[in-house]
């Protein structure tokens, strides 16, 4: 199974109703498709659950691993980061000034800009390579924060 974050952490792997039934010995009622796609998900608890694949894939965040640590304890990747900006557009200002707008894949926007002081020194491709770089580290610490949660909840160790 992969491993999954929203406010909670979990498995989760691709399953359809009918299998999911098949799996637990149940009976498919008449009036319910089983080729419906959906994920078997395992709680930290044990409990197995399945759920419809639009409303999985709403909630829950597809961990990936970060080759770069050493660990394979829960971590965000650059994929990740990457991967969670939607949409980026950029603009210009007064001739010298970058404006980055990045969509996030949860509709969160994020905003940064760099400006330099003379026009003639202006180049937008840079001004913009900048901006994404601090963009993408303030989605690392958001991403960040929504494993810390995921994974220690909101309540701090005692």
């Amino acid at each position: 199974m992969e491993t999954y974050i929203g406010t909670k952490m979990l498995e989760a792997e691709p399953m359809t109703l009918g299998a999911y039934n098949n799996f637990r010995g149940w009976k498919i009622p008449d009036n319910e498709d089983p080729t419906t796609p959906g994920y078997l998900v395992c709680y930290p608890d044990g409990y197995k659950s399945w759920s419809p694949a639009a409303i999985f894939e709403s909630a829950y965040l597809k961990l990936s691993i970060n080759t770069r640590l050493a660990t394979k304890a829960p971590s965000i990747s650059q994929q990740m980061v990457d991967d969670f900006i939607a949409d980026v557009k950029v603009i210009t200002l007064d001739g010298k000034t970058t404006v980055v707008r990045a969509l996030l894949k949860n509709g969160f926007t994020v905003v940064e800009s760099s400006s330099c002081v003379s026009p003639e020194n202006y180049n937008e491709d840079t001004g913009a390579e900048i901006c994404l770089e601090h963009i993408k580290n303030q989605v690392w610490k958001l991403l960040g924060f929504l494993l810390q949660t995921a994974v220690h909840g909101v309540k701090p160790e005692e």
